[in-house]
């Protein structure tokens, strides 16, 4: 099992689940998150701390966001690491606005 991120995360890259990994999965570029299913430990620190509900269980993943599963296992092992919080993208306030959060 493992964590999901999903495209809730795509303009926002809020990092507040950055904070909260005790063992740093979080991989990502220009836009989003991504979690490195291989080093991510189950804990579901990350879910509550994002402030867009980007982040699943394996198990919980909406049917409609089913395809984030294989993009977080490709892209993380492309991208580098993200061990350290950062500001959110410029857009990231307008994108939560636009999901309701």
């Amino acid at each position: 099992m493992t964590a999901v991120v999903t495209d809730n995360c795509e303009a926002c890259r809020f990092t507040e689940c950055v904070k909260v990994c005790p063992v740093s999965c979080f991989h990502g570029d220009e836009t989003m998150l991504f979690i490195d299913g291989d080093v991510c430990i189950d804990c579901c620190a990350c879910i509550p701390a994002c402030p867009v509900q980007a982040i699943y269980m394996d198990y919980d993943l909406p049917s409609e966001k089913s395809e984030w599963l294989a993009a977080n296992r490709t892209r993380a092992a492309e991208l580098p690491l993200v061990a350290r919080p950062a500001e959110p993208l410029a857009t990231a306030q307008e994108k939560r606005a636009s999901l309701g959060f």
